[in-house]
Formats: C-alpha cells, structure tokens, sequence
C-alpha cells in the first residue's frame, strides 16, 4: 500500500533525509519511530504530498506521490503534529467543511461525517465549539478530519503529543481500531506507544533508516542482554566470582538503586543468550548466608533496541566529525 524507495530531502546544504526505505502492507499499522529531528516528520510531508523529494520514489496505492499527487490525496488521511483545525466552527460543522472540500457528495456527506463523529466517539461534543474542546478531544477531531472521507491510507505524525496518560490511553485505542480497514503509518518518539499500537517499527535517526522489522523480532535481537534483577542483603566480597562462574552467566554488575534499604544492593545479572540459569543464581545466594529479597527476569525492550540502535549511530557521527576537525 506504502512503497518508499530511495527518498531524500536537502535544504541548502542540509540533508533532512537520506535514502530513506520502507514499505507498509495494507491494513498494516507501522511506527516511524525516531529521535526528535531524525527526519519523521519530513518524511510524513513528503507522502501526504505538503512538500516534495529532493530524490528517490513514494507511491501510496500506486500512485507516485509527486506525479499523481491529486490522487495520492484523495486516499490519504493526513494529520499533521499541530491538527489543522478552525477552532470557532464546531465539531459537526467542521467535519462538514473538509468533507465538501475533500469531494465528498452532498447526498454522502452527512452519513460520512456522523461515521467520522462515531468511530473517534465525538458524538457528544458534536455540537461543542472546537475552541473549548481539550487538547485530547482536539486530537480526536484531528483524526476525525482524516478518516472522513475514508480513505485507505492514513499518516498520523505525533498524534500523542502534548496530551495526558489518560488521553493518550485513548487516542491509542482509537488508532488501533482503524487498523485493519486503513493502512497507517503513525510516526512518534514515543516508545511505549509503538510497542502498544504497531504491527511493525521502521526506526529512522539522522536522516536514514537503521533498522525495520516487528517489534518482537528487534527485541530479539538483544536476546543476550536478557538476565535477572536481584536485591540481596550482605557482603558482596565473595558472591560477585561465584555468579559470575555460574554457567549462562556472562556478567556480573551492582547498580544504583535509590530505592533499597541499607545494607542491601541491586545486581544486575546478564545471562548469555538461550540460558535461564536463575535457580542456580537463587542457591548461591542462599547458599553464600546473604538474604535474597526479590529476584526479577529481566528481557530487552523496544526502549533497550532504539537506544542500541541511535546512540551507536550518534558515536559514530561524533567520531566523523572529531576527525575532520583533527584534520
């Protein structure tokens, strides 16, 4: 349904975006997942057509996205991280608005808008002027000017942005009911978000796209980082070798912990990938007269990949930049 190939974006001597490439299945939810100034929202004008490609292809139903432009845009749904509303209309009469200027038949429109009103449950601020809405009901009408002519493809950049756990507990549930009848790329920083919502997680730093995949598999990925979290009582001196020895085990460390009583540390123990040596763990504390107060397995998360994935690229770009400077 989403086809992006090659796609870069220069101002002046500034590259936003380079050799960008993904692609989305239709009824497909993918997370554009990035840094702030990664490129996400380029990337996002770029496909609803607001700003064009300095190079490379993006077609959206097969359509090319610079060639065929108008009809690009009579199957997308666009919203934008500041929703493009006009804050003295009200909620109906608003929707109405874009659905006349979207195309949509005056025999259809009615219909069209009060579905809209339904699926992002605005059905009792209806009548409410857009201005005294709160900042997660004006997201919902946001969405609700993208759906409205229900289109087959919809981009969303930071649809969450701004608004409070609870809103955005709701916005999320409203997005993931689209899925399924509506193709969407949802681009966000944020990661819970796209572990809750996405079906796949395109992550993008510095203008180029480092990895795509599902989200189980790119936490996979750092299955070797896997391991437990214990808080033991007593003299460390002679437990860190004898974990450290345990099979599976391939590193041994104490972290900082605000949160535990004197005496008492937090060990953070790595195990090698395939390998749950806990019960081994637990008897040698045990073993060794030390109190074993809790003892959590630990896995990778998203969170644990898009740092692995960003800050290995930024050092990187730090390196480049300390040698030409050397230079």
């Amino acid at each position: 349904m989403i086809e992006v190939e090659h796609l870069s974006k220069i101002y002046g001597s500034t590259t936003a975006i380079e050799d960008v490439h993904f692609s989305v299945s239709a009824g497909e939810i993918i997370g554009f997942l990035g840094p702030n100034g990664a490129g996400k929202t380029t990337t996002m004008r770029i496909l609803a057509g607001y700003i064009p490609a300095s190079s490379g292809t993006a077609k959206i139903a097969g359509y090319d996205v610079h060639q065929q432009s108008m009809e690009v845009r009579k199957r997308i749904g666009y919203l934008p991280e500041n929703p493009p509303l006009y804050l003295d209309l009200t909620v109906e009469s608003f929707l109405h608005f874009v659905a006349k200027i979207k195309g949509i038949s005056a025999g259809e429109r009615s219909q069209k808008v009060q579905n809209a009103i339904a699926r992002c449950q605005l059905k009792d601020k209806s009548r409410t002027i857009i201005r005294k809405l709160s900042k997660g009901y004006r997201q919902r009408v946001g969405i609700a000017q993208a759906i409205v002519h229900e289109p087959p493809v919809i981009i969303l950049d930071e649809p969450t942005v701004g608004l409070d756990p609870r809103q955005i507990i709701e916005v999320r549930h409203l997005i993931k009911s689209l899925a399924g009848e509506h193709t969407i790329i949802l681009s966000t920083h944020i990661l819970p978000e796209v572990s809750m919502t996405c079906d796949r997680v395109t992550i993008i730093n510095r203008g180029k796209v480092v990895t795509s995949d599902t989200p189980i598999n790119l936490m996979e990925q750092l299955q070797g980082n896997s391991g437990y979290e214990v808080e033991v009582e007593g003299n460390l001196d002679s437990i860190l070798p004898l974990l450290s020895q345990i099979t599976g085990v391939s590193q041994v460390k104490v972290i900082q912990s605000e949160i535990v009583k004197p005496n008492r540390n937090v060990l953070q123990i790595v195990c090698r990938a395939n390998s749950e040596p806990g019960k081994e763990i637990a008897a040698t504390i045990v073993n060794q007269g030390l109190g074993l107060y809790q003892m959590r397995y630990t896995r990778p998360s998203l969170e644990d990949v898009f740092l692995e994935l960003t800050t290995e690229d930024l050092m990187v770009a730090s390196d480049e930049e300390n040698t030409t400077m050397n230079n």
